[in-house]
């Protein structure tokens, strides 16, 4: 625990984050995020946030130490995708009871499941995450894994990030920690080359690096280890041969990125692929990052070829779509990259932007929207719900671009909705996948159900009633006689 205590205050000191070199030695102690609440929805524990980060390594078994509710409420909580080994599909978890926890069986229980998933799939890794339980017993995870290691021939990896120890967002970097201590540097490839990079908060959610991946092909650049979208093991492991890298999330693995420069020499950057201007710039900047570690400069003049040829494309695609949503108002209710990036590629083709949210953002993050935007005004820490469904139901935005959880505010509201978040449908990223977010917002503004549904349901549509004129006494005393009948008396239809 008391190495655990240790690990923590290290990424709470990280000195590659701007909002921590601002703070003062006791402020800076306290951490990055408030802290949790017990029984609280706090937005994900730091468990969450390790499983977030390191799930997505495809080849891997990830092994949760603890009651079974923790791996259910784990398990594929974002849609990245694979292109190979789906190992990573299959939930582990020793389904501790309470029995165990009386008797003291977590070790033993542990050991097991790591000699079975080994027998039964044989994977190059077993990572295996410690939970509150588990962590509160006293399990000491940290030999257990070693002695299983020793024992199996595999590499065991102690993931150590139970729920309590803070957010997710600490989560994201224990886990980068994990990696650093027990992964990467440990084997070497055999073909390095100068132009191989990283790729770090990358999480191939719907498979958008695969509309990235092949420009840098086009390129010559080979990446190295994507981490964790789509990754294996022994990419990883390797990763410490690259010669530049890439930081897509900076407040998820920026400790991972500035350790990883310090220990191997592999300087990084921030950037983005959501957007045209911002997959141009992210292209240009790794590939002077490579010149800089001694790639041939020619690489410089076919990276601007190849965004020419890629922007005009995009851009032709893109003006379809321009008359119809010139003018049309987005509010943004994510974070993180998504908060400026998704800003920018928006502003490009001239839709405006009402609202984003920055709860997660960066002080890098937040300074890149002012410059987007000209202003902070439309920046927001945290919109109530309430707050929210006032701001669409009086029409101050033609749609709202936030994940699942705010869904329903949007369709109270009938105000078209698309997801920007980790379950979305849709890759998004790189040219093409800017044309596709563009045919989306276009998609769901333009659905003709919003017109039905702001319609007045019929049951409050009260018919029209018409107001007769009183009849005069002489028209009530006049015998309207129907021709057919005329003639007839009473009697006769009484015969009838």
């Amino acid at each position: 625990m008391s190495l655990l205590r240790a690990k923590i205050q290290d990424v709470f000191n990280e000195p590659g984050c701007e909002k921590n070199r601002g703070k003062d030695a006791k402020a800076r102690k306290k951490g990055c995020s408030k802290p949790l609440t017990p029984g609280a929805a706090a937005g994900g524990c730091a468990f969450d946030g390790a499983k977030i980060v390191l799930q997505p390594i495809t080849d891997v078994a990830h092994l949760v130490h603890g009651p079974l509710a923790c791996e259910g409420n784990s398990w594929d909580n974002r849609g990245a995708a694979s292109s190979g080994p789906t190992l990573w599909r299959t939930s582990f978890t020793t389904d501790l009871t309470e029995l165990d926890v009386v008797m003291g069986q977590g070790e033993r229980k542990l050991f097991k499941a790591i000699r079975e998933i080994k027998e039964a799939y044989g994977p190059p890794a077993i990572f295996v995450y410690p939970t509150c339980v588990t962590a509160l017993m006293g399990d000491d995870i940290e030999a257990v894994c070693q002695r299983a290691a020793e024992k199996f021939g595999v590499a065991v990896v102690p993931v150590n990030a139970p729920g309590f120890v803070g957010s997710k967002n600490l989560g994201n970097k224990l886990a980068g920690e994990a990696l650093l201590e027990h992964v990467i540097g440990t084997a070497e490839p055999d073909d390095p080359g100068p132009y191989d990079i990283n790729i770090l908060g990358e999480f191939n959610l719907s498979g958008e690096f695969w509309l990235v991946k092949p420009l840098l092909d086009r390129l010559g650049i080979r990446v190295r280890a994507c981490i964790p979208g789509d990754a294996r093991y022994f990419d990883i492991a390797c990763a410490h041969r690259a010669r530049a890298a890439m930081v897509v999330c900076s407040t998820a693995l920026i400790n991972l990125a500035r350790k990883m420069d310090e220990r191997w020499d592999i300087p990084f950057f921030e950037g983005s692929f959501y957007g045209i201007t911002d997959t141009s710039d992210a292209l240009r900047n790794i590939a002077e990052l490579l010149v800089k570690q001694g790639a041939d400069p020619e690489i410089l003049g076919r990276t601007e070829v190849l965004i020419a040829e890629e922007e005009a494309i995009a851009w032709k695609k893109l003006a379809a779509y321009r008359p119809r949503l010139v003018g049309k108002r987005v509010l943004l209710n994510t974070g993180g990259v998504k908060s400026w990036s998704v800003v920018h590629a928006l502003t490009e083709i001239g839709i405006e932007i009402v609202g984003t949210s920055v709860k997660k953002s960066t002080v890098e993050d937040k300074e890149r929207i002012k410059q987007i935007l000209k202003d902070d005004n439309h920046m927001f820490e945290q919109m109530a719900a309430r707050e929210l469904y006032a701001m669409l139901s009086e029409h101050k935005a033609d749609i709202l671009l936030s994940g699942g959880r705010t869904q329903f505010i949007a369709l109270k509201a009938k105000t078209p909705w698309l997801d920007i978040n980790q379950e979305r449908q849709h890759p998004y990223a790189g040219y093409h996948g800017m044309v596709e977010l563009v045919r989306q917002i276009d998609l769901a503004i333009h659905n003709p159900i919003w017109r039905q549904v702001r319609e007045p349901a019929p049951w409050d549509c009260q018919p029209a009633v018409r107001e007769e004129r009183p009849r005069t006494k002489s028209e009530t005393a006049t015998l309207h006689i129907v021709p057919e009948f005329a003639g007839t008396t009473a009697d006769d239809f009484g015969e009838r």
